[in-house]
């Protein structure tokens, strides 16, 4: 998979990508991530992206030339799946999402500044806009860094048990259940006996019950 991010702010996005999982993807060679500074693609003599508003109003606004220079050029050299904008009024993230997202090939996110974008390359240019929740940030990178570790963690190779993914919280539309691991006994809190019995059918048995218990108490507009 090949991830372009264009922000202003690349510095702000390169941390993330240094350390952990993502950092091991990208040692893998399993993802590329590729930062484009829309700086860098501007006419403007004093590198701004950003303009008043049309009709007045509170907030900057981001240029389109540069953005439209940016993806044109990105697209000139290889086809993508989506073009993302990280936008609070996206539709929001979820794993589902991640799951089909994951298996894509080539994807190019848009990290919105200001009051965010002019409304010409929402129409033109994005493919699907996503929201990681129903507040504001800002800026994009933020969003773009949750979605980012969302889907490479997904991708075959990635983590070290491929299978781990698979019991992750909303998975089947399910959260995750209680986890426990040593000491058995600490202080008199004991881990339930059926973890220690061996007995595998049963586990998996205790794990969906109280996945769906964990479900139904928490969220239960999962389960409708």
């Amino acid at each position: 998979m090949r991830i372009d991010i264009i922000t202003i702010l690349p510095d702000l996005l390169r941390s993330p990508f240094e350390g952990s999982i993502m950092k091991r993807a990208i040692e893998k060679k399993l993802v590329e991530v590729h930062f484009h500074n829309l700086r860098d693609y501007t006419t403007n003599k004093q590198k701004s992206v950003d303009d008043y508003q049309y009709g007045g109003s509170a907030g900057m606004v981001m240029n389109i030339q540069p953005i439209d220079d940016c993806i044109s050029h990105l697209k000139s050299q290889r086809n993508y799946d989506e073009i993302i904008y990280m936008s609070p009024d996206g539709e929001t993230l979820n794993q589902k999402m991640a799951n089909s997202m994951s298996l894509f090939k080539n994807i190019i996110i848009l990290c919105g500044h200001y009051k965010g974008v002019d409304q010409r390359v929402r129409d033109h240019f994005i493919t699907k806009e996503i929201s990681i929740g129903d507040y504001v940030l800002s800026g994009g990178e933020i969003g773009a860094i949750v979605f980012c570790d969302a889907i490479i963690r997904l991708i075959p190779g990635v983590l070290s048990d491929e299978t781990s993914a698979l019991t992750d919280s909303f998975q089947d539309n399910l959260l995750s259940g209680p986890i426990y691991t040593r000491p058995a006994d600490y202080k008199g809190w004991k881990v339930p006996e059926v973890l220690l019995s061996g007995n595998f059918a049963k586990i998996e048995q205790w794990r969906e019950e109280k996945a769906f218990e964990h479900t139904k108490n928490r969220r239960p507009d999962l389960l409708e």
